[in-house]
């Protein structure tokens, strides 16, 4: 889950076309104050800049009140306990080969497999641990494309729904095809379409 706090990225536009701000929330909320202080009509929208989950803003009061309702961001703590503590308290330095936190366990493949773990360089644990790191890492470079193309298409819906082609840009995107996108958005205001490449071509990259 995404949080937000008063240093979140934010970004802002007034009425669905034109950049208002793109600073942190403390300063976007009090850019968004001084706009609807001109023009009481005013359409804004507040986006989180990296997650394009749009950001609801009290804006009762007073600066000082605005920036007091912004959540702070939460500190969390990642001292972690010492393996081996003397009685009085004193951390001992551990003997012999370090703990690499492994945890033994029983699992069972068919012959093939363990011969070819065992032929592996470091043999079977050394293998399977790679193995392992290697599936960690393509899921979590697929988390984060998929995060990345969610973050376009939610800013896309957000603030362009009204826009011509809107559904044919869509599809554009979820197909990773950019000179398309680009035809498709090419009328659409000029600050939303550069934001929305600029989200697009992270997603992109990505998948690439």
């Amino acid at each position: 889950m995404n949080t937000i706090h008063h240093h979140t990225k934010a970004i802002a536009f007034l009425n669905a076309s034109q950049l208002l701000a793109n600073a942190t929330l403390s300063e976007v909320a009090l850019r968004v104050k001084r706009a609807y202080e001109q023009d009481h009509d005013a359409q804004i929208l507040v986006f989180d800049a990296v997650s394009s989950h749009v950001i609801d803003l009290d804006l009762r009061g007073t600066d000082d009140d605005i920036l007091a309702r912004l959540p702070r961001e939460t500190t969390i703590d990642s001292t972690e306990p010492s393996t081996e503590t003397s009685n009085t308290g004193n951390t001992l330095r551990s003997r012999g080969r370090p703990k690499l936190g492994v945890v033994p366990r029983e699992i069972t493949l068919l012959p093939r497999h363990w011969d070819w773990l065992n032929q592996q360089p470091g043999g079977a644990s050394v293998a399977l641990r790679k193995l392992v790191e290697d599936a960690t890492r393509g899921s979590e470079a697929k988390h984060e494309a998929r995060v990345a193309m969610e973050s376009a298409y939610r800013f896309m819906a957000g603030i362009a729904g009204d826009q011509p082609n809107y559904e044919e840009a869509s599809r554009a995107l979820f197909a990773s095809d950019r000179a398309n996108l680009l035809s498709k958005i090419e009328n659409w205001p000029e600050d939303v379409r550069t934001h929305l490449v600029q989200l697009a071509d992270h997603a992109f990259s990505i998948f690439a």
